[in-house]
C-alpha cells in the first residue's frame, strides 16, 4: 500500500515561487508515476505536472517553463518548483501516485497567489 503526503503550500505575491513536496511512503517500488494535480474553487481537478518511474515529464501549457517536477530517491519525494506565480494559480494542489493497481491520493496543500 502506498501513501503520499504534501507540504509547502503557503501564500505568496504573483511572481513569486514556492516549491511543493510529496512525500511517499509504503509500497514505494510499485509507483509508476506520480502526479501534481489542482483545483480551484468551482472548477475541476486539472494535471498540473507528471514524472515518471524513469523520470520523463510532463506539463500542463499553462505551467511549461515555470513550474519544474523532479523526484529524490533518496528521500523519496517528488518536489513541484513553482516559479513566476499567476494568481490564476491559486488552488488546492494534490498530490497522486499511481501503481498498477492503486490510484493514491494525497490531502491537499494551498496555494495562494496574491495580486
Amino acid at each position: 500500500q502506498v501513501q503520499v503526503v504534501e507540504s509547502g503550500g503557503g501564500l505568496v505575491q504573483a511572481g513569486g515561487s514556492l516549491r511543493l513536496s510529496c512525500a511517499a511512503s509504503g509500497s514505494i517500488f510499485r509507483i509508476n508515476t506520480v502526479g501534481w494535480y489542482r483545483q480551484a474553487p468551482g472548477k475541476q481537478r486539472e494535471l498540473v505536472a507528471t514524472i515518471t518511474s524513469g523520470s520523463n515529464t510532463n506539463y500542463a501549457d499553462s505551467v511549461k517553463g515555470r513550474f519544474t517536477i523532479s523526484r529524490d530517491n533518496a528521500k523519496n519525494t517528488v518536489n513541484l518548483q513553482m516559479n513566476s506565480l499567476k494568481p490564476e494559480d491559486t488552488a488546492v494542489y494534490y498530490c497522486n501516485a499511481r501503481t498498477v493497481v492503486a490510484n493514491v491520493w494525497g490531502q491537499g496543500t494551498q496555494v495562494t497567489v496574491s495580486s
